[in-house]
Parts: C-alpha cells; structure tokens; sequence
C-alpha cells in the first residue's frame, strides 16, 4: 500500500564524496597587460571633499539650528526634549528663511497643546537664518513610545 503522500525511507551503506573544487596554480610571472593603467577614479572625488550643503537642508547651519533649538524645548511631564521624545514629523526651510515644522503631542488632551507650538514657533523664529516660523500640529500618525530616539527610552528607563 503505497501511498503518494508517503514518505519513502531508503538506507545506505555510504555515500559518494561531494565532488571536490579545484584550484590550479597561477604562473609564476604574469604576463604584462598591454592596455595602461588608468588613474584611480577615487582620486578626484576625494580631492574634491564634501559638497557644502545648503543651510535650509538636514545638515546644512541653519537646519542644524533649528533642530538644536527643538532640543532645548522640554515636555513639562516628561523630562525629554520634544525632539528626543519624537513629537517632531518634519522641519521644512525654504531657500527665504522660511521654516515650517510639522509636529503632534503625546495626546489631544495634553496640558499644553494650546502653549506648546506657540513656544516651538517663537524659539524657531529666534534662530538667526530663519526669517518666519510655521508650526503645523498634526494628529495622524498619533503619537506613540516607539518614536522616542533611543537616547529618550534609556533616560526614562525604557530601554
């Protein structure tokens, strides 16, 4: 009674060696190519060093500014900054000095939802490069623990 779902168990006394990779020696002396050897690619980008990145853009002075200010803003229930503690969704700066940050809170009933994107504007605004700030508070995605940066989970012990 064989049945095709059955599993068929068949013994062996031994098992032929897997065949066995080779390697062949390479000659003692190579033959010189004939084609020149081209400069290294690599010379000209690392003599050309970093590209200066514009001041409006992740990386760029002004940017850094305004997400060093965002880190001076604190929750006052929550001994992190805003930017650590992942309420900050996006900074925005146009080539103008136009800075737009777009931001939630931990709920829509935290006690400073009315004076905390007052604050993040007026401190943002003060940044030298930036001529106007534009806060937007958004509710989608809400919030949640697992935004925090790592540095915020192992102050609250979370990590």
């Amino acid at each position: 009674m064989s049945d095709e779902n059955s599993i068929r168990i068949e013994e062996v006394d031994a098992v032929a060696p897997a065949p066995r990779a080779r390697v062949e020696e390479e000659p003692a002396v190579r033959p010189q190519a004939s084609v020149p050897h081209k400069a290294d690619y690599l010379e000209g980008f690392l003599a050309a060093g970093a590209a200066a990145q514009p001041a409006g853009e992740p990386g760029g002075e002004v940017y850094d500014a305004v997400i060093t200010a965002l880190k001076e803003i604190y929750d006052p229930e929550i001994p992190v900054n805003i930017y650590d503690l992942g309420l900050i969704y996006g900074v925005d700066i146009t080539g103008d000095g136009h800075a737009v940050v777009t931001m939630t809170l931990t709920t829509p009933h935290c006690p400073v939802a009315e004076s905390m994107p007052g604050e993040v504007e007026m401190r943002v605004g003060a940044v030298p490069g930036v001529g106007a700030a534009e806060v937007n508070l958004v509710w989608d995605p809400p919030w949640d623990p697992q935004k925090m940066s790592d540095e915020a989970k192992l102050e609250l012990g979370m990590l």
